[in-house]
């Protein structure tokens, strides 16, 4: 089985997600005491967090590209960096690996085309859904983006950062998600990204009626379903 490198705490909440889904993705195949072969960096985000409202992004791809070259040190055959808001310094972070990055958007955009889906809504934290990073790698695979309005953005973003990063999971938020998904589906999206990898914590498929696509656990079966693959191979 190959390594799989983490570049995490961008939340550390949704950082264990990945921890836990990879190795229970591994248990599951190979049974046993069996778990994954994983390195982690995890970074402290509230200084990631400065450099983000500042607009230093590439500041912030320096101190990710340093600790992605600190996993391939220790022996990562790949790294993911595990938030879809600094996929905007991917570039910045794969220039300076020697091993793949496997990208966030790109995970994403396979399992929605998968589902025979076009039209997507984006949620995530106001750079995600705002700048042309994201949407514009999404678009690249032929998929319509669709984001909510300005005032719904700033609610999803202000509870992405006042609590889902900080463990709180509120029901009035959960419905105010779901008030958020519902008008982008009447606007004509087919599926929803869950393009913030904390949301996950809060929405699941049972808060929408069109398929929702989790990029936390669809980036780390990628990674694993590589792991495994080329490990065989």
């Amino acid at each position: 089985m190959l390594t799989i490198g983490l570049l995490g705490g961008m939340s550390w909440q949704s950082t264990a997600e990945y921890y836990r889904i990879a190795n229970e993705m591994v248990a599951q195949r190979l049974g046993g005491l069996h778990s994954a072969r994983v390195v982690m960096a995890s970074v402290d985000f509230a200084e990631i967090g400065v450099l983000q409202r500042a607009g230093q992004w590439d500041e912030a791809g320096r101190v990710l590209a340093e600790q992605a070259r600190g996993l391939v040190a220790a022996g990562a055959d790949m790294v993911l960096i595990c938030t879809n808001t600094m996929h905007k310094v991917a570039d910045q972070v794969a220039a300076a690996i020697s091993v793949p990055l496997v990208h966030l958007a790109d995970t994403t955009a396979e399992a929605v085309l998968a589902q025979g889906v076009g039209t997507v809504a984006l949620l995530g934290t106001a750079f995600t859904m705002e700048q042309d990073f994201y949407r514009d790698r999404l678009a690249s695979h032929g998929l319509e983006v669709l984001v909510p309005t300005e005032p719904e953005r700033a609610l999803v973003h202000r509870v992405i950062f006042e609590e889902l990063c900080v463990g709180i999971i509120r029901e009035e938020s959960r419905q105010a998600y779901r008030d958020v998904i519902a008008g982008l589906v009447e606007r004509g999206a087919q599926g929803v990204i869950l393009g913030c990898t904390e949301i996950e914590l809060l929405i699941s498929q049972a808060d929408s009626t069109v398929p929702v696509f989790p990029t936390t656990r669809l980036h780390i079966e990628a990674a694993v379903n590589r792991a495994m693959a080329l490990a065989v191979a």
